[in-house]
């Protein structure tokens, strides 16, 4: 039997098998219409990795609040119609998932990294306030290379962005999400609190490792508190910042054990992101490692991804223990139909659409 194709349970969220879509930004927010609010792109890009027979779908980073956005072009979750317009594609993914998909939404705050330029603008750096952007904050007054300068964020406003997470986890419930994630990792704001590489705070919210974990752990302990007992609670974190002097996976370790007191039910296991200078070594399944270790030594359950874009390395990584699911990412652009060909290759019988059935490969003729 197949290890990917295996079933998964978290608290009462039953996820059919272990292949998953990574959440990816699509920058397709606007400019006709109200910023943040999802639209046809969303539904066709999500809708189509269920009919594909992915067994999880997150979304792209949905804003907790209008300043947290990475672009002008980027979604968000922080007011009523964005909400109603997630209720739309979460109804859909659920009446139309090939392996009963389900779906998470990825909560996120981009900090210093916030008011971008989106990757096809033909542009990059800041996006200045005459040209729809707007003054971002941070830990610290350090801007990331080619970006505007943060304002160190007051008390006052470090207790307004742990209650727009709340708030926005609240409407992800109503908008008929199955589980939460929240983003802290590649360099966004969470993670620019934890990684002593940005983070230069004196304060409470600073200084050692305690001080500058404890937005993770508040933003954590926020949402688990408006989300019901039974719905699990994700946390995406980069195990390194791949720099010396940075996060390294020991501390990611101390990090996930933590944040598995706090309610947190999987650690999504990225890298990278929080400054320009990083050292990275991609290469197939570059990561696993970080997500097997993670699994091993805190006990707490993981997902992996980077670079696994073949069903072989996806069954590998969950049948050798390097984590309990994998998230797809750009492989899945390139083949939304990927859990089905990799149910296919691995010799277990997903269900396909009715409306696709015909296109049904055969193993004998």
């Amino acid at each position: 039997m197949s290890a990917l194709f295996t079933p998964l349970k978290l608290r009462s969220l039953e996820l059919r098998h272990r292949g998953w879509v990574s959440p990816m930004c699509q920058y397709s927010c606007g400019p006709d219409g109200e910023p943040g609010v999802p639209n046809d792109w969303h539904l066709m890009h999500l809708g189509s990795f269920a009919a594909g027979g992915a067994a999880l779908i997150l979304t792209e980073a949905a804003a907790v609040n209008a300043a947290g956005r990475i672009s002008p072009r980027d979604a968000g979750l922080y007011n009523d119609a964005q909400a109603e317009a997630w209720q739309r594609i979460t109804g859909f993914v659920h009446r139309h998932g090939a392996a009963d998909a389900r779906i998470g939404v990825q909560l996120a705050h981009a900090g210093r990294k916030a008011s971008t330029y989106w990757p096809f603008s033909g542009k990059s750096g800041s996006v200045p306030e005459s040209d729809g952007g707007w003054a971002t904050v941070g830990p610290s007054p350090s801007a990331f290379d080619g970006y505007a300068e943060p304002a160190a964020m007051t008390e006052e406003q470090i207790r307004d962005v742990i209650s727009d997470f709340a708030a926005a986890a609240v409407r992800a419930v109503d908008a008929g999400f199955d589980t939460v994630e929240l983003h802290a990792a590649h360099g966004y704001l969470l993670h620019q609190f934890q990684s002593p590489l940005i983070n230069t705070r004196t304060d409470s919210w600073g200084g050692d490792e305690a001080g500058r974990n404890r937005l993770i752990l508040a933003v954590i302990d926020a949402v688990r508190e408006v989300i019901p007992e039974s719905m699990p609670l994700l946390l995406r974190i980069s195990a390194t910042d791949w720099v010396a002097g940075g996060i390294d996976i020991e501390a990611s370790i101390r990090l996930a054990a933590q944040a598995a007191g706090h309610g947190v039910d999987l650690v999504d296991v990225s890298s990278g992101g929080a400054v320009a200078h990083q050292e990275i070594r991609p290469g197939p399944g570059y990561q696993t490692e970080f997500s097997a270790r993670i699994r091993r030594e805190t006990g707490v359950p993981t997902g992996t991804v980077g670079l696994l874009t073949s069903p072989g390395q996806a069954e590998h990584a969950v049948a050798t223990g390097q984590a309990d699911g994998v998230f797809i990412a750009r492989a899945a652009l390139r083949d939304p139909h990927w859990w089905l060909r990799a149910a296919f290759e691995l010799g277990h019988d997903l269900p396909w659409p009715p409306q696709y059935e015909r296109a049904v490969p055969r193993r004998s003729f």
